[in-house]
């Protein structure tokens, strides 16, 4: 009953003087209003950072082959063979893993009529490497899928480089172009992605079915690295030295010849790729996935404990590190500026209530003189402050909401509001209500009541 008594006469006290609370209160509307609406907006153009560098690929992991070593020498990073598609399959089951596809790379010139280009990546991958790349918009025709996948189809999906180099910017669904002598119907344009991080132009691609890339193009067979072989035309001789048993005589089977062998390349099932590319679910994810996918394949390698890796796990920490700074300095940024109009709400918060303190003296001594301890005056004029932030911060945040809201409307910024934030804002409204009030409400609860009745 106490406590209702005094927020009564809190609110008597501030309905004697309307327009003047009004104006108090405004500082604190003002103030929460901009915290609201800056917080929504950074945490909108915080998501929208994130997926920029996201489709940068910040979120990748790159899984490549381990070192191969011949006579005490090294040949470095990727020149083993270890990694297969199944590993690219076991590695999806990690929980911190979004999306994932094994990689083949070749390189190779690209014909179209009279025109050539080398493209930058022609890469043989699985229709996930788009999700994993956040890549799945296409600007004009579709993806290949698994099935040409399996069938090792001879379609691809090329960059707006290579549109603008082999067909002056034409669309080129459906028309086909040749790939060491192999010929890929076009079936889908990427949208265009820019420039990464090193200045590479990530336009300059092919994408391509793994299998039609291994066996087809880099001639490659299960188990044997695609930069060591070439393909062979029907009209070239193969030099055969892969006979197991040159001596034998007894033919159990048909053997079929070596330009048959080349033309006709038989799928193998456990085929090794350059390299596994995968995407977390967030930038807080990498760490995470990097351990279970290094768990994962060291039991599917079965490496035992304290023996090397024949895999290596690679972040991109750079682009990582950049998003962090950035958004969480724009943040920090906008949070400042939306804080110093509730510093400015604060003080004229203690500055009304000053003059209060000051008008009322008589009121103050009269209370004190029939019975009122000093921390009833003292409980009395905080919560005057506190109602007048509470109902300036209520107002506030409706208005941050609107404001958000018309922002995202109209000038089409994104924009991301939080409960959190809103309860952050309430909370904020009655901490200034108790640090700005305090000191007058303890001036006030320090009068001398023979003193303050005297006074004119």
């Amino acid at each position: 009953m106490k406590i209702y008594r005094t927020v009564r006469t809190s609110f008597r006290a501030l309905a004697r003087n309307p327009m003047r609370a009004a104006l108090t209160m405004l500082g604190i509307f003002v103030g929460v209003g901009s915290v609201v609406a800056m917080m929504g907006i950074g945490n909108g153009s915080s998501t929208a950072i994130q997926g920029t560098v996201a489709r940068m690929g910040a979120n990748n992991l790159m899984i490549l082959p381990g070192a191969a070593s011949s006579g005490g020498v090294s040949w470095g990073v990727s020149s083993a063979m270890t990694l297969t598609p199944d590993d690219a399959d076991a590695v999806l089951k990690c929980p911190s893993i979004r999306a994932g596809a094994p990689v083949v790379r070749a390189r190779a010139q690209v014909l179209y009529g009279n025109k050539n280009w080398i493209p930058h990546d022609i890469m043989g991958t699985t229709p996930a490497y788009l999700e994993v790349r956040d890549w799945t918009n296409m600007d004009e025709g579709e993806a290949f899928t698994e099935r040409d996948v399996r069938n090792s189809s001879k379609v691809c999906m090329i960059g707006k480089t290579i549109v603008r180099e082999l067909f002056n910017g034409q669309s080129p669904i459906g028309k086909e172009l040749r790939v060491q002598s192999v010929s890929f119907k076009v079936i889908g344009v990427l949208s265009a992605k820019g420039a990464n991080m090193m200045g590479m132009d990530q336009d300059d691609v092919l994408l391509a079915p793994w299998t039609t890339i291994k066996y087809r193009v880099t001639g490659a067979n299960g188990g044997a690295s695609s930069s060591n072989n070439a393909s062979s035309s029907s009209t070239a001789t193969v030099n055969k030295i892969n006979q197991v048993y040159p001596n034998a005589s007894l033919v159990l089977y048909p053997t079929p010849s070596d330009i048959q062998t080349a033309d006709s390349p038989q799928l193998v099932k456990f085929a090794n790729v350059d390299m596994i590319t995968v995407a977390a679910r967030s930038p807080q994810d990498i760490q995470p996935a990097i351990d279970q996918i290094t768990q994962e394949l060291r039991e599917r390698h079965r490496i035992h404990e304290g023996d090397t890796e024949d895999f290596n796990v690679r972040d991109l920490t750079e682009m990582t590190n950049m998003l962090t700074k950035s958004t969480g300095t724009m943040k920090v940024l906008l949070l400042c500026v939306a804080s110093i109009s509730l510093v400015v709400g604060g003080v004229g918060i203690m500055n009304i209530m000053l003059v209060s303190v000051t008008e009322r003296t008589r009121e103050i001594g009269l209370r004190m003189a029939v019975g009122a301890q000093p921390g009833d005056i003292l409980l009395q004029f905080l919560v005057e402050a506190m109602v007048l932030c509470l109902i300036g911060g209520a107002m506030g945040i409706a208005a941050g909401l609107g404001g958000s809201w018309a922002v995202q409307q109209f000038m089409g910024w994104p924009v991301e509001t939080s409960l959190l934030a809103v309860f952050l804002a309430a909370a904020v409204s009655g901490i200034v209500g108790i640090i700005f009030g305090f000191y007058p409400a303890w001036t006030a609860s320090r009068l001398d009541p023979i003193e303050a009745l005297r006074y004119e």
